[in-house]
């Protein structure tokens, strides 16, 4: 990686971190690994789930919990010349408070509920500059109208449930930037974004990264960021360094297989829609090519297409408090109409607030609709007892977004996929059930052991093909895929998506595709659905509407879309 060595920040050599897996056993999870941060330079840190990308960046802020963890003999990071792991807790504190700032994934699991933002940005005013109250209050205005947060004056008096997601990364933004850090560690900042907010994101932390010449380690498994933001990037796999270079060489010429599987395993932008995508291994053992395809499948609806479910009109509004005696109502879906055929994806896209999920979730009888129908089955399911609905509650599924809120903790996997076979009489014996059970833990990529297992037990991904296999244990006719694949690296991605289309081929499923994500989108849907402010805004073939879309807003939402700066070269 360029930079000569007065010119670097950040220096890791031989970084080894090791988690206890007994008594007296560890087991390394980051194994020796060296690299550079120069200064005002953006490097990033690519790797799948257990890479060890997010651990050697909480190693560097001094973060990781050490009764579980510890940091290998010969291990260094220097920071400015100065050797972190020599200092001690309340310097180290101190030092990754001001000059080193860390922005994480999740911003709800990071920002304390029970306080407003305006404190929790204050705090670190406080506690590291030593502003007075009401100095701290005028500062994090400023930083809220610095990092784009409408109504400063306002919002800083504002909880962060009352704030969106993307609004929400903006505050922990401000608050890694309050005391205008050399280094900037930000941990998947834009995973679950939809790209509008994504791009807001990403050139937020550019404009403060040349304004306050920052350096910026950027962790996260999308290369279609990377290749738009990295001055630098380094490959991380199973706790090493695979590659390391600057951008334009790792992506016009990469040197190690992992690195152009990576790449390859991403659903294609084109419209070219392959049986199957090829995933990490495969590409791996074919030496770094992508396997070749079996040919593409049919997309778009047909004429002679039966239709299994059909929504008219639907509206969903919502009653929210505006004071202490004060209501007003919010139309969250406006008179939405559309169709699904049987074995079709019809792909649903919008920013964050466009009402795409609550429509979902109201075909599905988790909201009740204000007025519309949604015709399953020859009956408006929406007027129906919830006693006349139970028949149809197993036909109709839903895999929701967060694995980690949608999986009950007290329950094993095992119980997690029976409940629901038992609730509805699947299967002729609990014997029957584990079977069945065991065969769909194995169809979604997971060992026969998940099966005692419990949801804590596993990483977010392989929580989300749980989450999937509990679906598909009743052999749904319709499954609702609410950002069912955004939180997944790339590799587990693709798995899931070929997963997703075989099933649909050999039980003819039917699915309602939400998604932030264009590409997978576009890879998934026959017919796209594109919605903004409650209201559908344009529907079309998926084809069609990604190469020649008729509205503006749905021209604002394809240009936002990470573009490749550098063309990689064909693989030989």
């Amino acid at each position: 990686m360029s930079g000569s060595e007065n010119s670097v920040l950040l220096k890791v050599r031989n970084l080894r971190v090791a988690f206890r897996t007994g008594k007296d056993t560890f087991s390394e999870a980051v194994k020796g690994i060296s690299f550079d941060v120069p200064v005002s330079r953006t490097v990033a840190l690519v790797g799948e789930s257990g890479s060890g990308k997010s651990v050697s960046a909480l190693a560097v802020m001094g973060l990781l919990p050490m009764d579980v963890a510890r940091i290998e003999e010969g291990s260094s990071i220097i920071f400015d010349g100065q050797e972190l792991l020599a200092l001690d807790m309340a310097d180290r504190r101190k030092l990754c408070g001001t000059a080193v700032s860390m922005v994480f994934q999740d911003p709800m699991s990071s920002l304390n509920p029970v306080f407003t933002v305006g404190y929790q940005i204050g705090e670190v005013l406080r506690l590291h500059k030593g502003l007075s109250q009401q100095q701290a209050r005028e500062r994090t205005v400023e930083l809220l109208a610095e990092v784009g947060i409408p109504e400063p004056e306002r919002r800083v008096d504002a909880y962060p449930h009352q704030l969106s997601g993307g609004q929400q990364q903006r505050v922990m933004i401000a608050m890694a930037i309050a005391c205008e850090p050399k280094l900037l560690i930000a941990d998947e900042p834009t995973t679950a974004l939809d790209v509008t907010v994504q791009r807001q994101i990403i050139h937020l932390i550019q404009e403060l990264q040349e304004r306050l010449h920052m350096s910026v380690l950027f962790i996260t498994h999308d290369l279609q960021l990377v290749s738009e933001m990295a001055d630098d990037v380094i490959v991380m796999r199973y706790g090493d360094v695979k590659e390391q270079a600057a951008a334009e060489q790792v992506f016009t010429h990469p040197a190690d297989p992992y690195t152009r599987a990576l790449m390859l395993c991403r659903p294609p932008m084109d419209g070219r829609r392959p049986h199957h995508l090829p995933v990490i291994d495969d590409i791996i053992a074919a030496g770094g090519k992508a396997p070749p395809t079996t040919g593409e499948r049919i997309r778009g609806y047909q004429p002679d297409d039966e239709t299994i479910l059909e929504a008219r009109h639907i509206c969903k509004d919502f009653t929210v408090k505006t004071g202490l005696f004060q209501k007003k109502t919010f139309h969250a879906v406006k008179d939405v109409s559309f169709t699904l055929p049987r074995r079709k994806t019809l792909g649903i896209v919008g920013e964050s607030g466009s009402g795409k999920t609550t429509l979902g979730l109201t075909v599905m009888r988790l909201h009740q609709a204000t007025s519309g129908e949604v015709i399953f089955d020859g009956r408006d399911i929406l007027s129906l007892s919830e006693q006349a609905y139970l028949p149809y509650k197993r036909r109709i599924q839903v895999i929701f977004q967060n694995p980690y809120a949608s999986l009950n903790p007290r329950f094993t996997v095992g119980q997690i996929l029976m409940e629901p076979m038992e609730l509805h009489g699947i299967g002729e014996s609990a014997s029957d059930r584990r079977d069945l059970a065991h065969d769909w833990l194995k169809r979604v990529g997971l060992p026969a052991g998940a099966y005692r297992r419990y949801p804590h037990e596993f990483s977010g991904g392989q929580r989300q093909r749980i989450a999937i296999a509990r679906c598909l244990t009743m052999r749904p006719e319709v499954v609702l895929c609410d950002e069912s694949v955004s939180a997944l690296d790339v590799s587990v991605q693709a798995q899931i998506l070929n997963l997703l289309q075989d099933l649909q081929d050999e039980f003819g499923l039917s699915y309602l595709f939400i998604s932030h994500d264009l590409s997978v989108v576009r890879y998934m849907a026959d017919q796209v659905m594109v919605m903004k402010d409650g209201g559908m805004v344009e529907m079309a073939d998926a084809d069609k509407i990604y190469r020649n879309p008729q509205h503006p807003y749905t021209r604002e939402l394809l240009a936002a879309v990470p573009q490749d700066r550098y063309a990689m070269k064909p693989l030989s």
